[in-house]
């Protein structure tokens, strides 16, 4: 049972009501994490214009998924965790790079100087030069790399979330929050 009550178009406050449609018409069901934040407008708003923008980025759906499911992993999300493994399997990733992106881990050389980079800057605080450099020899620009921290932001968001407020993986409760005509 979630700390948070989970809202779809006929009990979210009316300012989340045009986001939560909105969210509807891309994605066919509203995953819970997005009708527990609407409890808040304004921060429903704030993670949607932040996610809509990423989306408009460098960084390749394999690559966000692969920063999603670190972030969920590292912050004990079960829900990020079950719903970024079906995306990153949709963006092309295989079990095993699955499997490793929940550790910062790749085998695409690449990939993996990114995250190691972005996972001494969850778990440390601070990723060291030598890390940033890495990256940088491996092609990573600077707009990339803020993009990656960006979407780290806004997976820790994500997953705080559904951790503060025990929110259940999508589909564990019977009830569709697939929002009815009005």
């Amino acid at each position: 049972m979630s700390r948070f009550q989970i809202h779809d178009d006929l009990t979210a406050p009316e300012g989340s009501v045009p986001v939560l449609r909105g969210a509807l018409s891309t994605g066919g069901q509203l995953p819970n994490f997005v009708g527990a934040l609407a409890g808040s407008p304004a921060a429903l708003r704030g993670y949607a214009r932040f996610r809509s923008e990423l989306r408009h980025g460098h960084l390749s759906p394999a690559t966000l998924e692969r920063i999603a499911l670190a972030v969920a992993e590292e912050r004990g999300s079960a829900p990020g965790i079950a719903m970024h493994s079906r995306a990153a399997r949709a963006a092309g990733l295989g079990l095993d790079e699955v499997a490793l992106a929940r550790e910062f881990d790749s085998n695409d050389p690449r990939e993996a100087a990114l995250l190691r980079y972005l996972r001494a800057l969850v778990v440390d605080g601070r990723p060291p030069m030598h890390l940033h450099e890495e990256a940088r020899e491996l092609d990573w620009n600077d707009e990339e790399i803020l993009e990656a921290i960006a979407t780290v932001a806004l997976e820790s968001l994500a997953a705080m979330v559904n951790v503060a407020g025990e929110v259940p993986v999508d589909g564990s409760i019977e009830q569709s929050r697939t929002l009815r005509a009005a």
